[in-house]
């Protein structure tokens, strides 16, 4: 497996142009693997609702290869708890979020992507559980939400 500007470019062209405005790309061969890798090219436009890894829990590890992305982890009730802006131009590099724990990503700059490992296998009835304070995919809201997370991240 390499990891090179011919397949980042790629994978953040390509994420410019869907309407989700990310794309992963996998590195694990099957989703039963038990540590699944792979890159996320996410543009600013892109909403991650918040969400957590729980039964069966999860580790998940973020690095960044290129931009800008903050990571924000939460409470129960939706209160902002921690976060930390991976930028490799300011040294932080990269984070891990504990199982169990809300949390969710938004890209700062157009171009920005990470190295994801996460303990797998991927199974998507259980994998992620979605934060019922935060608006999903899709509904009105969204971008309201993101842009209140901002204003305390940003600060």
């Amino acid at each position: 497996i390499r990891i090179n500007k011919n397949l980042t470019d790629k994978i953040s062209a390509e994420a410019a142009m869907l309407p989700r405005k990310r794309k992963n790309y996998n590195f694990h061969e099957a989703l039963s693997d038990p540590i699944n890798r792979m890159l996320h090219a996410m543009e600013p436009e892109t909403y991650v609702q918040p969400h957590k890894h729980e039964n069966p829990d999860k580790r998940e590890a973020f690095i960044i290869l290129k931009g800008r992305i903050a990571v924000a982890e939460f409470d129960d009730a939706g209160n902002l708890t921690d976060h930390v802006i991976l930028d490799p131009a300011a040294g932080n590099f990269g984070a891990e979020i504990r199982p169990r724990t809300w949390h969710c990503l938004i890209a700062l700059e157009k171009g920005s992507l990470v190295y994801e490992v996460k303990d797998g296998p991927y199974d998507p009835s259980d994998d992620k559980f979605f934060a019922p304070w935060a608006p999903a995919e899709g509904e009105a809201g969204t971008e309201a939400f993101k842009q209140a997370l901002l204003r305390h991240i940003l600060k």
